[in-house]
């Protein structure tokens, strides 16, 4: 029920995904049930009637609750505990389903996820993990905006965590990672991000340094190429955003130079966010997929498609088992007495 074009959207998602699945995987539709079960017979009864054998592989959860958008995550997670994303996390946490994939309410997704699948041991935090295109190849940048203000072991535990998913989803061998913050130099940086540099250069991953926004669309450094950016949820999402507004100004720029409609749509599809689908909310004991709030029928069947590779490639315990390896807890324990020290003094 989440969304702007919701219940099509995920309806509709959810069917062209199960088109491109064998036939052991199927879907769950959480949400008001006659609401769905409309939208789905008005889908299979006209333009997807093609596609009618599927339904068999659909299972229709109720939900009678709905979480609007500009609902607080407290409220909704307390207040609409019959809401479809609190009944299809809690399906997740009873063992009735491997992952949830919602267009809805970010926040409340976030807590949802946070309370109902719990994070890993030892993890302050969960982080959205999205995948950017550049120049070169894509990159991994996390947080894009699960966390406003973080912490420098946060910001180390994001890198641990984005290292991951570059190795399971993106295939890379011992992922590079690049520090977002406003010059290459140690020294550079807020507070913060000067604290998670001095951690990071001694947390046993391939840590390139710091790295800049011009950076991050090059896909490299003059150091080398970069697998994963690490920053806070508030410049993550910044970006994000302004990556996203990107390919409507190239376009209307060279609109104006005489370019082809068609062959620039098809140069800046890269940029679309559809293609990616959804983020994973990474750190949570599960597989949470965030879309975004406009996402369509191809952005939904691609999140099913995000959320079936984390599965299958076991994410989720994999994440666990780099943390309970790493070295974060003396971590933890040297930057918050740094913290302490300082706030001691202010």
């Amino acid at each position: 029920m989440g969304g702007d074009h919701a219940p099509r959207a995920p309806v509709t998602g959810a069917l062209l995904a199960l088109a491109e699945l064998d036939a052991a995987h199927t879907i769950q539709l959480v949400g008001r049930a006659g609401v769905v079960t409309e939208q789905l017979e008005t889908l299979l009864g006209g333009e997807h009637a093609r596609l009618r054998a599927l339904r068999a592989r659909l299972e229709l959860i109720d939900a009678p609750d709905v979480i609007d958008m500009a609902d607080r995550p407290s409220v909704a997670l307390r207040g609409k505990v019959q809401s479809s994303m609190v009944v299809g996390l809690r399906l997740q946490a009873d063992g009735r389903s491997d992952a949830f994939v919602s267009a809805g309410n970010t926040g409340a997704q976030m807590a949802a996820s946070k309370e109902l699948l719990s994070l890993h041991p030892g993890l302050r935090r969960p982080a959205i993990c999205t995948v950017f295109p550049t120049a070169r190849q894509p990159v991994v940048v996390i947080d894009s905006g699960a966390n406003v203000d973080c912490s420098a072991v946060e910001l180390a535990q994001f890198a641990r965590l984005g290292s991951v998913y570059a190795e399971d989803i993106l295939g890379r061998e011992r992922p590079c990672v690049g520090l977002l913050s406003v010059g290459e130099e140690p020294e550079k940086g807020s507070r913060v991000v000067k604290e998670a540099h001095q951690l990071l250069r001694c947390a046993g991953l391939h840590f390139q340094g710091n790295v800049e926004g011009r950076d991050v669309v090059a896909g490299a450094s003059d150091r080398g190429p970069i697998d994963v950016v690490v920053c806070d949820g508030f410049v993550g999402n910044v970006l994000l955003k302004f990556y996203e507004a990107v390919p409507a100004l190239m376009t209307e720029l060279m609109l104006r130079q005489g370019f082809d409609r068609d062959a620039l749509r098809a140069a800046f599809a890269p940029l679309d966010y559809a293609e990616r689908g959804g983020a994973p909310l990474l750190g949570v004991r599960g597989v949470s997929i965030i879309s975004h709030g406009k996402s369509g029928e191809r952005a939904i069947k691609n999140a099913i498609k995000v959320a079936l590779r984390a599965i299958e490639t076991d994410l989720s315990a994999h994440i666990g088992r780099r943390l309970a390896e790493s070295d974060g807890g003396e971590s933890r324990s040297t930057a918050d007495s740094v913290g302490a020290k300082r706030t001691g003094t202010s």
